[in-house]
């Protein structure tokens, strides 16, 4: 079996002021730490683009497909934390990711450590002052794109944490995908946007289901109903920004549309779906808030002034 100690008398290159220059995208060497699907794609997208690529994982058998493409398998965290100045972990959640770096503190020290673990935005801050308090140059990271489009031009992973380790290793993180905007020092950020945008794509996703439901209990097979979807999800980005617009203006005009009429428009789905036996959970949920948005007087206002009963509180128990 590989081990990474075959190639640390290459690649191992801990210290980013020791003269060495790891930022060379064609061989900085790179540590993958888990490997699940995400995992396996990540080291797979390193190794495509020519990173010495040291990989662990807890059931060592998940990194053979690897270690035949040339990445080198580590028997242990330590031992592949050694291996090279920039490590990534993807793992299930922070809970995960903690008990695996926690026993390697000491070794994570002088490096940089990229986190692409998806998780929650306290989560992520907790984990950058553990960092810090290791002295451990931290990034935390949120990739918004399925595994096979890992390692593609259009692939997207957003970062945020430690200015310095985005602008040192961004070159290679690139080898990920092209799309890799930096969104501040706070490491919070990155998880905020990634929940926020799955929040959006989970919804949608829901909606998605019930117009196959509703377009199926009539008998419309869901291959010919698809490629009618693609009229809404085209005019979804002129919209979201238009409603950005207002928002930031706090201004919820209703030239184009307003609650009322939204509302009516989807008890008529309600009615149809109730009809045919359909679950209509989601579209209640949106009904209400439409309902609650009439009742507070922005009745004249346009869809986006539901927000204002989105940032209360859910009631609860």
């Amino acid at each position: 079996m590989s081990t990474a100690n075959d190639t640390n008398k290459t690649n191992n290159h801990p210290n980013r002021t020791n003269g060495t220059d790891d930022t060379d995208t064609t061989r900085t060497p790179v540590t993958v730490l888990g490997l699940g699907a995400m995992g396996r794609a990540l080291a797979g997208a390193f190794l495509r683009a020519g990173h010495p690529t040291t990989v662990w994982n807890r059931t060592p058998g998940r990194a053979d497909e690897l270690v035949e493409r040339g990445a080198v398998r580590a028997d242990s965290v330590a031992e592949a934390v050694a291996a090279s100045p920039l490590v990534i972990v993807c793992v299930l959640d922070y809970a995960a990711s903690h008990a695996i770096l926690e026993p390697v503190g000491a070794q994570l020290s002088g490096r940089v450590l990229v986190n692409l673990t998806s998780d929650t935005p306290e989560r992520s801050r907790a984990a950058a002052a553990w960092a810090a308090g290791h002295g451990i140059d931290y990034l935390d990271g949120s990739i918004m794109v399925p595994t096979p489009v890992i390692g593609q031009p259009a692939a997207t992973i957003l970062y945020s944490g430690s200015r310095e380790a985005f602008e040192t290793y961004g070159p290679t993180l690139k080898a990920l995908g092209d799309q890799a905007p930096y969104l501040g020092a706070d490491h919070g950020m990155a998880a905020v946007h990634d929940l926020a945008l799955l929040g959006f794509f989970y919804s949608a996703m829901a909606g998605l289901m019930h117009a196959f439901a509703l377009a199926g209990a009539e008998g419309i097979k869901a291959k010919e109903f698809a490629p009618f979807t693609e009229t809404i999800v085209g005019i979804l980005p002129a919209i979201a920004a238009d409603m950005a617009e207002d928002l930031d203006r706090g201004v919820f005009s209703g030239d184009q549309d307003n609650i009322v009429m939204e509302a009516a428009g989807i008890a008529h789905i309600i009615e149809a779906a109730d009809d045919r036996g359909i679950n209509t959970e989601v579209l209640s949920a949106v009904k209400g808030l439409a309902d609650r948005t009439i009742a507070a007087g922005h009745g004249n206002a346009g869809f986006v002034s539901v927000i204002e009963e989105m940032r209360k509180a859910s009631a609860k128990g």
